[in-house]
């Protein structure tokens, strides 16, 4: 499989082959990336932000000084 990365100004149209012995392993490596993304970790993030919210009745980020305008941000894409 292969990935092309675009917009980085340094290299603006890299791409990186890779190859895997098996299907399994090409899906493995795909959802490794997947995990890495940063969707991935925003969107992880919102939902255990929520959850601690849940148990603790207690926004887990304020604790950082996250401004409200932050964590509305992080909440407003779920």
């Amino acid at each position: 499989f292969s990935l092309s990365l675009a917009g980085f100004i340094e290299e603006p149209e890299r791409k990186y082959c890779f190859e895997c012995a098996s299907e399994e392993q090409c899906q493995e490596w795909v959802e490794a990336l997947k995990r890495a993304s940063y969707e991935f970790m925003r969107s992880s993030l919102i939902f255990y932000r929520n959850e601690i919210q849940k148990m603790t009745g207690k926004d887990p980020l304020e604790q950082y000084g996250i401004s409200e305008e932050a964590r509305f941000q992080l909440g407003s894409h779920q």
